[in-house]
């Protein structure tokens, strides 16, 4: 596996001979390219997850005339709407082994009744100052074809009358068409506000993305405009701080998820920022450093598949199906492409050689679970993200310490990103028991200041709705150390500034030293 968007990968379907139509209930538990360019690939050598992770390496969804395979919630695959939210392991209420089907499903993240979230939750006497949001695009078509296989017919127009719908959905619309983006900066200033192909094009967000993060916005717009005031009524430019890599599916993320947070916006208000790395790391990309982690972390994958026989054999099979070498049938990522049909309920590919079944999926699953399992073990990863995220976090911490000292600008800030954005950031926080990013995943940095001492101020971050900052490596002890309720801001500044250097056995005391280091 190699770091990228390709964990979108975790798709997991039936396919049958006998070409019948089944959901899936009732299927019990059962026991990723290294080059790209900005979300699809790396500039800065970002890893590329050719069976794990997702954006960045992606394959296109194929026909598959087999099985037709029914998503359904995971309640009611057994699994209570609570549970669904969870981002660690829970021994009680979830499968007490991984099952790649309720997996995949929480992988779509498929838009139903609102969620319940921890957002906004903080003791009565504390103030909300400040909100950052790093977001992951929505659902997506996949980026690369399968080979000799049939293009998946979906549709990316926004239709009213098409599931899954949004009630702001044709506003969206609406408002969109009247908008322009020409101000925003190059390239975003070309490029279109809302997908519009009749037949999707490789990597086009789709309807189901953009309702996933119109319900986001408008989740937060309840949160922290009706309830905290975050914004005044008549709030200016310079209170959003809005910034997107240069793929449609990510500025059009950010506009769904901005029309559900402030309905009807005012274009003249509105800029957003392009970022040409999925790093995040603007001026900062040059890291030698982390680039010899990330050699050595796709070492580590290489060496773990080559020992994996059931997998090469595997994929061997596939290969026969779509009658193509075994080496470039691994190359096309089906994983991906698989996750496509399994979200969009689109049956598998067939050949007259054959389907891709379920049985295809479990051993790349079950070689994903080992991997992830040898990464978290060996942690290569995490020095590769602890650089690579630092840049990032360095931003948020500085635009929090601005707001503590009572500035007002830049109240709200919202990153649109990829998941090989918020992979390294979770894995650099200590959240290493994290699930992957789905499609429209959230992270959230929230700034509260004590109301009875006004000097004091403390953090909270949420991923998924669900509040992790207890389970971060700068505040996982704060309970035995203060009495205090929530995590003092002077936390994560210092895990930012000396402690992120520290995690890496390195002397080192700043970015620019850790990333030259020698003897890695």
């Amino acid at each position: 596996m190699i770091l990228s968007e390709a964990h979108e990968t975790h798709v997991y379907h039936v396919a049958g001979a006998h070409q019948r139509r089944f959901s899936l209930r009732g299927v019990r538990p059962h026991s990723e390219k290294r080059r790209g360019t900005q979300g699809d690939s790396w500039p800065h050598a970002v890893p590329a997850l050719a069976l794990h992770l997702g954006d960045c390496v992606v394959r296109t969804c194929s026909a598959f005339p087999a099985v037709h395979l029914i998503p359904v919630s995971a309640a009611r695959n057994g699994a209570s709407s609570k549970s669904r939210k969870r981002i660690m392991p829970d021994p009680v209420t979830e499968p007490p082994v991984t099952d790649p089907v309720y997996e995949a499903l929480l992988y779509c993240n498929i838009p139903s009744v609102a969620e319940r979230s921890m957002e906004g939750h903080a003791p009565h006497h504390f103030k909300l100052v400040s909100v950052q949001v790093l977001i992951r695009h929505g659902d997506r078509y996949p980026l690369y074809a399968i080979p000799k296989t049939k293009r998946p017919e979906i549709d990316c127009t926004l239709v009213a009358n098409r599931k899954p719908y949004h009630p702001k959905l044709e506003g969206f619309v609406s408002h969109m068409s009247k908008g322009s983006g020409s101000s925003f900066e190059s390239p975003l200033n070309s490029m279109p506000l809302y997908p519009n192909h009749a037949l999707c094009e490789m990597g086009e967000l789709t309807q189901t993305g953009i309702v996933q993060h119109l319900q986001n916005g408008q989740l937060l717009r309840d949160i922290y405009l009706k309830k905290h005031k975050l914004l005044p009524s008549d709030w200016s430019a310079d209170q959003l701080y809005l910034e997107t890599t240069g793929r449609s599916r990510t500025l059009q993320s950010g506009l769904a998820l901005l029309y559900g947070f402030l309905p009807d916006f005012d274009w003249k208000k509105i800029y957003f920022r392009h970022q040409p790395s999925v790093l995040f790391c603007s001026g900062n990309c040059y890291c030698p450093v982390r680039n010899q982690y990330l050699e050595k972390e796709q070492r580590r994958q290489y060496l773990l598949r080559l020992k994996n026989s059931q997998l090469e054999q595997t994929y061997g099979e596939m290969a026969r199906i779509v009658d193509i070498p075994t080496k470039q049938l691994r190359a096309s990522n089906p994983i991906d492409s698989m996750l496509c049909h399994f979200c969009h309920n689109v049956s598998f590919p067939c050949t007259r050689s054959g389907c891709f079944d379920m049985e295809h999926f479990k051993v790349i699953k079950m070689h994903q679970i080992e991997d992830e399992k040898e990464r978290r073990e060996k942690r290569l990863y995490l020095g590769y993200s602890l650089l690579g995220a630092h840049p990032i976090l360095n931003q948020t911490i500085d635009r929090m310490q601005r707001a503590a000292e009572g500035r007002k600008d830049e109240l709200f800030a919202l990153y649109s990103a990829h998941d090989v954005t918020l992979s390294p950031v979770l894995s650099a926080l200590g959240l290493s028991e994290a699930r992957f990013p789905r499609f429209a995943a959230r992270l959230i940095f929230e700034l509260w200041q004590d109301r009875d001492k006004p000097s004091e101020h403390a953090v909270r971050i949420l991923y998924n709705g669900v509040d992790v900052t207890f389970h971060t490596s700068f505040c996982q002890d704060h309970h035995k150390r203060s009495s205090k309720p929530m995590c003092p801001l002077e936390n994560l500044v210092r895990f930012v500034k000396r402690d992120m250097f520290v995690a890496l056995d390195s002397s080192s005391t700043n970015y620019y030293d850790a990333c030259h280091r020698e003897g890695v």
